[in-house]
């Protein structure tokens, strides 16, 4: 080879080497390739948070130190992190401030909005005037017959009914004959849908009330429920934390019945196990946090939406004494 050739052969060499090196860094970025097109009227956001270019605020309604909307929130902002997106995620069980939540994540001019509706019509007037803001809004968890009325792109969550259908039949399955359905959320519609379902498939079944928020009041009720009458063979739990309640007033009160409950925490696992709890509705909420950050970064860079105009279904799955043991290491871990 002469030296004027060997010298193009190495100089297009190189080219194809950047071009290759090129090629790889547009494939690891993928959509972060493309800088947003901030569809939704934002200002350009800043670093922090989870750090990124799409800023996402997520406003549930879920408790101070609940469990199980800790596992929501670390499924946002580990989307968050390997997106490359900033989540802010804020919660009041108050459905008036968390309608000033989302107020004040539209006066921030956020890129994305995720929005828990347990009661959606409190909500209606905040999540319409971020649509009409253009800030697209995805809706998770409760209010899945409101979120395409009130505009959202989508829902991501599971149905109530069918997951309390579900629950019933499993109960009725197991022989149980009379069943006592703790709500812990007053005004909650999710909650009552649980237990409507429940109904529809075991039909036995009388509710009560409680506040998740006095637990020690709650766990008295649930244990004065059950000695008034002692027919009652079957306490589905709502949530993990009443849960635990309900197996410690069933116990006091020296009755027989079996506790079933929605949601999962390392407790209601370890109560699988011991036969305290007969299973778990599992809504897999860690994916109800995680999915809307993608479905948001999608529709901003690339204008996709998914679910067809019908909800992402993330549940029910059901946990039991046979798949416990698989489930129970990502409880520990606070993704399950």
């Amino acid at each position: 080879m002469t030296s004027d050739r060997f010298v193009k052969f190495k100089f297009a060499a190189k080219i194809a080497s950047v071009a290759a090196g090129a090629l790889v860094l547009a494939a690891c970025s993928g959509p972060q390739g493309d800088q947003p097109s901030n569809a939704g009227g934002g200002t350009a956001p800043t670093p922090g948070g989870s750090g990124g270019s799409l800023r996402v605020a997520v406003v549930t309604h879920g408790s101070a130190g609940d469990a199980f909307w800790n596992v929501v929130k670390n499924g946002a902002e580990a989307a968050g992190r390997q997106l490359g997106a900033q989540v802010d995620y804020k919660s009041d069980g108050d459905p008036g401030a968390q309608a000033k939540l989302i107020d004040n994540a539209i006066a921030q001019k956020v890129d994305g909005l995720v929005v828990s509706m347990a009661n959606p019509d409190a909500l209606r007037t905040s999540i319409e005037n971020a649509v009409k803001a253009g800030i697209p809004v995805v809706t998770i968890n409760s209010g899945e017959s409101k979120s395409a009325e009130f505009g959202a792109i989508t829902h991501v969550g599971q149905s109530e009914t069918i997951a309390g259908e579900g629950a019933g039949k499993r109960l009725k399955d197991a022989g149980k004959t009379k069943m006592l359905c703790v709500i812990h959320e007053a005004g909650n519609i999710g909650q009552n849908q649980r237990c409507d379902g429940a109904k529809s498939a075991f039909g036995n079944v009388t509710t009560l009330q409680v506040d998740i928020n006095n637990p020690t009041d709650a766990q008295s009720r649930i244990k004065g429920a059950v000695q008034a009458d002692p027919a009652v063979d079957a306490v589905l739990a709502l949530n993990s934390q009443v849960a635990a309640g309900a197996v410690t007033a069933i116990k006091g009160a020296g009755s027989k019945a079996q506790v079933a409950t929605f949601d999962l925490n390392t407790d209601v696992v370890n109560a699988i196990k011991s036969g305290d709890v007969l299973f778990a509705v599992d809504q897999q909420q860690y994916e109800q946090g995680y999915l809307p950050i993608v479905f948001l970064k999608l529709y901003k860079e690339n204008a996709n939406t998914v679910g067809g105009g019908r909800p992402v279904l993330t549940g029910p799955g059901f946990v039991d004494k046979s798949n416990v043991d698989t489930i129970a290491p990502f409880t520990e871990k606070g993704t399950r």
